[in-house]
Order: C-alpha cells, then structure tokens, then sequence
C-alpha cells in the first residue's frame, strides 16, 4: 500500500480519514494495526478490501497485490478478482486472524 487516502464526504463536509498510509504486508506473515480509537485502523481495512460505505471514498494512493494495484479495479473487476483462489487465501488468512 503506498500513499492510501481516504475521505469520507457528510454534511459536516469532508472527513480525511486516513491520509498518507505506506504499509507493506510480505507472503506468509501478518500485519496487526494498533492505534487509539477513531484513528483509522478500520478505514484502512475497508479500504483494502473495498468495502468502504457509499459516502467513503479511496481519494488517492495504491493498494498492490501481486503487481495489480486494486484502486484501478471497478466494483464488478474486484468482485471476480475477490473471487480467485489468491484473494481468497488473503480473505481466510483475515478472517482467522480475528477468530484466534
């Protein structure tokens, strides 16, 4: 991930919820984020799995997975690309590191 910004747009205005996020995550480790509430550790997790709420939106940077940066990928791109045996291992490696 290099650069991530995310907004998410209300009608107090715009919200810069992550902004400048660099993380490199390497096959066969794991990635924790830890900081206080409401500093964007959730936003930088929809972000990467492309589940931000209609009003949030990717302003800027690059999510990279094997050399294909999935900013550039529309809704239903992502959907089969979510669908493939890689992202699919990435998508259970996720969900079990919650269930431990």
């Amino acid at each position: 991930m290099r650069d991530l910004t995310t907004y998410f747009y209300t009608e107090d205005g715009v919200v810069k919820a992550v902004d400048g996020v660099d993380l490199d995550v390497y096959r066969g480790k794991v990635l924790g984020l830890v900081g206080e509430s409401g500093c964007g550790k959730s936003t930088v997790a929809s972000a990467v799995m492309r589940l931000l709420p209609p009003n949030g939106e990717i302003s800027g940077g690059q999510i990279l997975f094997q050399d294909r940066d999935l900013c550039q990928l529309d809704q239903e791109a992502m959907r089969r690309y979510w669908q493939s045996a890689d992202m699919i291992c990435l998508r259970t490696g996720f969900d079990e590191g919650f269930q431990k």
